[in-house]
């Protein structure tokens, strides 16, 4: 059998994506080709990816697509007739679509990631200029397709939901979380030194957009910290971060609240940072509204630290039993939440080790698995 994967999400050759769907086809296409030596695998790169030695196996093909000089002036015809035409001619069985998006002139047997549909259900979370996108190239995949794959029970009842789609044509398959090597303490006191941070702290982390909910766990760690300030001292929140669309909400909350400067924003942090953050913090928050899949969650619970996040979405079905899950809808709830956690260190001992036996249930090799699995069975049909 011969796959084609668009590989196009992953631009940080031999280190591996750290983030969004590049992570996802990283981490996917390298356990792929782990337990499968047998098909023939062809791995559609952008250009910027040359130099790549992630996927060096005798098995696989590497792709570069030639058109690529036609992105910035022509991204349509790049995106969706040139290189439907480039993977027309691989002859393949099927080809994987890992980006919520089939190229519009690709015809052949192909398999579909959806990862989020957050879009559909909240467009005032996003910034405009995502029509075309939104009501005409992921609807007409999702329809084109043979099969396709969410990454929760959450996101496959949207789909079935918004777009009307045959539940049999969807399978869910999980994402899995990185395991990534514990920080040294070294590690750890250096980064705390860096963004001025005490031991004892909450942690946030993601981009700074309406659907994160940062301003409700800012307010609700104001409640905590003005209910006892004598026990909260020596408290901090540090919140990291990329700014995403409506940003400013979360600063003008930070500057009105009266223990602003029990906030720390960080902005974005590396791979190791993060980890020796995640590794530290007392807690780790992540009250969103909504999440496709909710991989941080995952993150927190392999460094150990314990996690609160919402009952919503895609959430409950990652942390199970393994977090505290709050309305993140309600300042009240998530407060009560953090003061569960804050409360005592056997509970945050209780749930640090729930997460770490949770984590076990994700993992890269089942993921690669089970959509191998679907493959040749669109292959077969």
């Amino acid at each position: 059998m011969k796959i084609g994967i668009d590989c196009r999400t992953i631009l940080n050759p031999n280190g591996g994506e750290r983030a969004g769907v590049g992570h996802y086809t990283y981490y996917l296409v390298k356990n792929l080709l782990k337990i499968d030596k047998t098909n023939d695998y062809v791995l559609f790169m952008d250009h910027r990816a040359r130099g790549i030695r992630d996927f060096d196996q005798k098995n696989v093909k590497l792709k570069f697509f030639k058109f690529s000089e036609y992105k910035k002036y022509l991204p349509f015809y790049y995106s969706h007739l040139a290189i439907a035409k480039d993977i027309k001619q691989e002859e393949l069985d099927v080809l994987h679509a890992p980006a919520n998006v089939i190229p519009m002139k690709y015809n052949g047997p192909t398999v579909l990631t959806i990862h989020d549909m957050a879009i559909y259900k909240h467009p005032s979370w996003f910034p405009a200029g995502q029509k075309f996108s939104v009501n005409v190239l992921v609807p007409s995949s999702i329809k084109r397709a043979k099969k396709v794959i969410a990454v929760s029970q959450s996101t496959k009842k949207s789909i079935v939901t918004l777009m009307k789609t045959d539940p049999k044509k969807i399978s869910v398959v999980y994402e899995a979380g990185e395991k990534s090597k514990q920080p040294t303490k070294k590690a750890i006191n250096k980064t705390l030194k860096k963004f001025k941070l005490n031991e004892n702290y909450i942690f946030s982390m993601g981009t700074l957009e309406v659907r994160k909910n940062v301003t409700r766990l800012i307010k609700a760690w104001e409640k905590i910290c003005l209910k006892d300030p004598k026990k909260m001292a020596g408290w901090q929140l540090a919140i990291a971060g990329g700014k995403g669309y409506k940003f400013a909400d979360v600063f003008k909350t930070i500057k009105t609240s009266k223990i602003g400067h029990k906030i720390r924003y960080i902005g974005y942090v590396s791979h190791e940072e993060k980890y020796a953050l995640l590794k530290q913090a007392a807690v780790f928050a992540f009250p969103s509204l909504w999440e496709g899949f909710g991989l941080p969650v995952l993150e927190a619970m392999n460094t150990g630290t314990p996690v609160l996040t919402s009952r919503i979405s895609s959430l409950p079905e990652v942390a199970g039993k393994a977090a505290v899950l709050v309305n993140p809808n309600k300042i009240d709830d998530i407060s009560k939440g953090l003061e569960k956690l804050l409360k005592n260190k056997t509970t945050r001992t209780k749930y640090s080790k729930l997460g770490t036996t949770q984590t076990k249930k994700f993992t890269w090799q089942k993921t690669a698995q089970e959509t191998l699995k679907i493959y040749l069975e669109v292959a077969k049909s």
